[in-house]
């Protein structure tokens, strides 16, 4: 799978709950560009982002898993 995956994914999730990038990278303690390029798969993400992304958009454990396929891990 493609990182593109991810981004796709973490976008979808974000977007269901209802944030902006703005609100999900105050939330994680990130920069929006950040976030941006995660999203849109211009920087590939850590493990430990992931699960930390995952935790502040509440996503259940099975759908944490699709999470670090879809980037690889």
């Amino acid at each position: 799978m493609t990182h593109d995956a991810f981004g796709n994914s973490l976008k979808a999730w974000r977007k269901q709950r209802r944030l902006s990038q703005l609100d999900l990278a105050g939330d994680a303690d990130i920069s929006t560009r950040h976030l941006s390029f995660l999203e849109t798969g211009r920087s590939k993400p850590s493990r430990d982002m992931i699960l930390h992304l995952a935790d502040c958009l509440d996503v259940p454990l099975r759908e944490r898993n699709r999470l670090l396929v879809s980037a690889g891990f």
